[in-house]
């Protein structure tokens, strides 16, 4: 038995032992995000429903995947009008976003947890004529079944960070004969040397740029996002956001917006959690600061006016950035590696945000380098640094004309990426 062959055998003997535990934490989750405690046969690999042949299938693992790949489907859906797509995630914000999107224009459910046994389950009822999975969520089973069937799979959007880079170099035999088959769109070269250094097929590599910078953003969202701020900001306000905020990043920006009031009394947070079972637990954090609270839940528009406005529903984020002067980008004060960048810089919002951003290290180099965008050494001088941008309206502006030169450059990965899926399709 080969060392590639070995490892597989070992993975499955260990994801197969794994059972009990991760529908133990699907349990847990589900305490309190409800979404986690349903739909379990799909994660086994039981559709709830039947597949035409030869559709597309597109996996998509969460809301963030899920929202760069839009245009890329709706693009598939006016191209292959005949073809079924099959849009797969893996959590319930990721599946209500998909729903909410698109409705009955695609096939959805929870994509197959890579059990040796749901997979093959999975692809059976499905019977795709091709495989799309965004960004690197790299499975062996799931790989090795679609090469074992002939169907053709894509990692679009695909990337390696320099840390994950180092650790994959331990298994770097066992990753070679997994993307031996597959086809990967690169972000960028470096992406791609570090594909190629792993054992991807230089036949079978390209670079198609980041369809991050592609980005729709909903008009009708936006829309409503300009009325909220008019109402927010008030005669002599201003209306920041803290977006995509995790456990530890709040007390720092509700410290900022204390001293941000000082300078201007009026001015008003919108604060956006990340993870919807958080909510509850910010609302007390912002009435433990003294601040009044408005609750999205409560209704869009507040009926009098308030310190903080908790922005806690799902899908809403486009929204909120454009009810906004100024956007904190959460995820990145914590080591959580950051959060979407392009949101904010396409709607022409100044950014600020914290030190950890290796999850959008291309994304964020670009746009330092071009100073559309603020970036933090440490959580305590978000302090100083909203202020002085608040107070700068000069620097606003030279920064949103930076980051969207930034956006419209890099601009065209959906187009390259569909050119590839489209050949695959025709042969």
């Amino acid at each position: 038995m080969n060392t590639a062959r070995l490892l597989h055998t070992t993975y499955n003997t260990l994801i197969s032992g794994l059972f009990p535990l991760i529908f133990s934490r699907l349990l847990l989750r589900g305490l309190k995000s409800p979404g986690y405690r349903h739909r379990w046969s799909e994660r086994l690999g039981h559709l709830p429903f039947r597949c035409r042949k030869g559709g597309i299938w597109l996996h998509a693992v969460s809301v963030g995947e899920f929202q760069a790949a839009v245009p890329l489907l709706k693009q598939l859906m006016e191209r292959f009008p005949d073809r079924e797509i099959l849009v797969t995630t893996t959590t319930p914000t990721g599946s209500q976003q998909v729903q909410d999107q698109l409705g009955s224009n695609v096939r959805h459910c929870y994509a197959p947890y890579d059990f040796p046994f749901a997979v093959p389950r999975f692809l059976d009822a499905v019977q795709p004529a091709l495989a799309v999975v965004m960004e690197t969520e790299i499975w062996p089973n799931i790989f090795r079944e679609c090469s074992r069937r002939e169907i053709p799979l894509f990692l679009a959007n695909a990337r390696i960070s320099p840390s994950s880079f180092r650790n994959y170099q331990y298994i770097r035999g066992f990753l070679g004969e997994l993307l031996r088959d597959v086809t990967v769109l690169a972000q960028s070269q470096a992406d791609k040397d570090r594909f190629l250094a792993l054992g991807a097929s230089e036949r079978q590599i390209g670079v198609c740029g980041n369809i991050k910078f592609d980005i729709q953003l909903p008009e009708e969202a936006v829309d409503t996002g300009y009325q909220l701020g008019q109402q927010l900001h008030g005669e002599q306000g201003m209306v920041w956001i803290g977006a995509s905020t995790h456990q530890g990043e709040e007390e720092n920006l509700l410290r900022a917006h204390a001293a941000l009031k000082q300078h201007i009394p009026d001015a008003v947070l919108l604060l956006v959690p990340r993870h919807p079972e958080r909510f509850d637990h910010v609302a007390g954090l912002c009435r433990k600061h003294g601040f009044t609270l408005h609750r999205r839940s409560q209704g869009l528009f507040p009926d009098k006016p308030c310190s903080v406005y908790l922005g806690d529903s799902m899908g809403e984020l486009p929204l909120y950035y454009a009810a906004s002067d100024i956007a904190f980008v959460g995820g990145s004060l914590v080591p959580t590696g950051g959060h979407n960048l392009l949101e904010p810089a396409a709607l022409r919002r100044p950014m600020i945000t914290g030190p950890h951003l290796f999850n959008f290290s291309q994304i964020s180099s670009l746009l330092l380098e071009r100073e559309g965008l603020i970036q933090l050494d440490e959580a305590e001088q978000i302090d100083d640094t909203l202020c002085r941008l608040a107070l700068d309206p000069d620097t606003r502006i030279s920064m949103v004309g930076n980051a969207r030169e930034v956006v419209d450059e890099n601009q065209g990965a959906t187009q390259n990426i569909l050119a590839h899926l489209e050949t695959a399709l025709s042969q």
